[in-house]
């Protein structure tokens, strides 16, 4: 007589929502440090009216997951590598685009001061520094952390 074992056996969870949601939290959380450095927190903590930068980080990392939970969507029927990685560098460039350049501008006019909607698709230095953040530091590690988490990283 033998004897059977049953082994669990887990699967992978290959929700694109749920994966582009946690490489949306990686990307944030890289761009999240440079923008620690650079003391624009602050800032977006006051898209809920807080001028604090631990709010900031807060607001941006909720910002960062569903702007990944989006992508994940959006690009769940791509698995090659270079295609990934090229649609989440203008990812962050659109996110720059609609973020910093339109509704960040507009929200705060509402929010904190009434003069930003002059702001908006006002490219001024400090803007190339956060384009620089929405391409490098949000785009790619998002990219890199989607490709790892279907798989496909090397």
């Amino acid at each position: 007589m033998s004897a059977t074992i049953a082994v669990p056996t887990t699967t992978r969870s290959e929700s694109p929502i749920r994966n582009g949601a946690l490489a949306g939290l990686a990307g944030g959380l890289v761009f999240g440090l440079l923008m620690a450095g650079m003391g624009s927190l602050s800032m977006v903590g006051m898209l809920i009216g807080v001028d604090n930068a631990f709010v900031g980080f807060l607001v941006h990392m909720v910002i960062s997951a569903i702007a990944g939970a989006i992508f994940g969507y959006l690009t769940r029927n791509l698995a090659v590598i270079p295609p990934v990685y090229i649609a989440s560098m203008l990812y962050g460039a659109v996110l720059w685009v609609l973020g910093a350049l339109v509704i960040m501008p507009l929200w705060l006019s509402v929010t904190a001061d009434p003069m930003m909607s002059e702001m908006v698709f006002v490219v001024a230095d400090g803007q190339w520094v956060s384009l620089f953040g929405h391409v490098v530091g949000y785009g790619l590690p998002m990219g890199a952390v989607l490709l790892a988490l279907r798989g496909h990283a090397k």
